[in-house]
């Protein structure tokens, strides 16, 4: 308990903290800038008819044309993060328009956008705003050079667990033994300039896949060593560069690029400091002066932190409970740091039936978007809230109990289609829930690993 009170009460420069607070701001800012100029808002948030929410989230709705004004505040509150301004509000601002934002629809899910909501909440609980922000400059009594080491470690914990978990999904049968799914992305690309003829080859797939496993699960430990940092940093841009040549993952990799500086030294963000300082003429006069949290908000916030790796660690294994493989099933699959690991090709075919002998197969196209349609012909849970938008569709229009089935075939990463979804299941009948979903066909194949 002594060494816990020791660790604890120790500081450290407040400077990686404040580098990583712009950083963060300005790529996010720069994200939703990017989201918004591509017409990404009204595609995916105002022109689809119908939305797929997370269970337990049902009531996050869609907002309309007022989505636009999310966005907005999303960006304001981004900027603001990034200046330091009005810290404490823009933070909170900034985890809930952009987490209400992911959690509006399930077809747009990707682990990226999950990261950033969990950096978002993280540095609600830690004092970014303290050294080289607006606030500290409006108010002396605020600054300070030094924070409680828990604060920049914290954030260094919770990357090295999402390289672990990316890591750990990689060490498959799929991925390592037949380089799937990246055999059938890589080609896509071989019109790229240099390396793009290379990607035809199948030794390019297994390259690919060896390394990438390699580096998730070395890449934390490298930058944690000072001898072996500069090193791996150099690894983390080629990594991520490539990764953003290759595939549609926006700007995730530039955030993962600026979010592996918070390895480096104290006098490394320092001199980014003086730097920035140089370029918008600021002088520096701090003295030495320690932020301290009340000895109330010390025991809170490092609980809350301690809670939250905590729940950071157990979550990708909630799988571990659920029967059959989760690349098909996806029980425990969402929030688990699986990144780019599946190809998935699916079909759905719903036919509603009623009592007095109506009977229509429906035409997904009429109430779903190409991308919502695509990403719920492989998804259960989505198949399962489809289901029940075409119960109370057909209901509206006349059928006594509405009955849906589904005949679905996916294919999963190069192998043969075949049926997911058991198609003399009634799915009207069926209830989300946390537990399994028994009328979801078994596999029937193995892959092998984590």
């Amino acid at each position: 308990m002594q060494t816990i009170a020791r660790y604890i009460s120790k500081s450290t420069s407040a400077a990686p903290l404040a580098v990583f607070r712009v950083a963060f701001g300005v790529m996010l800012l720069l994200s939703i800038v990017r989201f918004w100029a591509k017409g990404w808002i009204k595609t995916l948030y105002i022109d689809p008819q119908y939305f797929f929410p997370f269970y337990g989230f049902e009531f996050v709705k869609p907002l309309g044309t007022y989505t636009y004004l999310l966005f907005a505040l999303c960006a304001l509150s981004a900027l603001f993060v990034a200046l330091g301004l009005f810290y404490r509000v823009a933070i909170v601002s900034l985890f809930v328009s952009f987490t209400y934002i992911e959690l509006m629809d399930k077809s747009t899910y990707l682990n990226h956008y999950y990261f950033v909501s969990m950096v978002c909440l993280l540095l609600i609980f830690l004092p970014a705003h303290v050294y080289f922000s607006v606030d500290a400059w409006r108010n002396k009594g605020l600054r300070a050079t030094h924070i409680p080491q828990v604060c920049i470690d914290v954030l260094k914990a919770f990357v090295c667990i999402v390289y672990v978990y990316a890591g750990l999904a990689k060490v498959n049968s799929d991925w390592l033994l037949h380089a799937q799914p990246l055999r059938i992305w890589l080609p896509a690309h071989n019109d790229m300039p240099l390396i793009g003829p290379l990607l035809n080859y199948t030794w390019m797939a297994f390259l690919f896949s060896w390394v990438g496993c390699l580096y998730d699960l070395s890449i934390p430990f490298l930058l944690l060593k000072k001898v072996t940092r500069p090193y791996a940093y150099i690894a983390v841009v080629i990594f991520h560069v490539l990764t953003a040549v290759l595939f549609p993952i926006g700007m995730f990799p530039y955030i993962m690029i600026v979010t592996a500086l918070i390895f480096f030294s104290a006098e490394f963000h320092e001199k980014i400091i003086d730097r920035l300082r140089k370029i918008f003429r600021s002088t520096a006069s701090e003295t030495f002066s320690a932020y301290q949290f009340s000895p109330a908000a010390s025991k809170f916030t490092t609980g809350a932190l301690a809670v939250f790796l905590l729940i950071q660690v157990a979550l990708p294994l909630r799988y571990l409970l659920y029967p059959g493989e989760v690349f098909w099933t996806e029980e425990g699959y969402r929030f688990s740091w699986r990144v780019m690991l599946m190809e998935k090709a699916g079909f759905a075919e719903f036919t509603v039936k009623d009592e007095a002998g109506k009977r229509v197969v429906v035409n997904n196209k009429t109430f779903l978007t190409p991308l919502q349609e695509k990403m719920m012909a492989t998804q259960p849970d989505m198949i399962l809230h489809y289901a029940h938008v075409l119960e109370a569709h057909f209901a509206e229009q006349g059928f006594q109990s509405p009955r849906v089935y589904v005949d679905s075939y996916v294919a999963l990463n190069g192998r043969l289609g075949k049926p997911m979804i058991d198609p003399a299941t009634d799915l009207s009948k069926q209830i989300e829930s946390f537990h399994h979903k028994s009328w979801v066909l078994p596999f029937n194949d193995d892959i092998k690993g984590f």
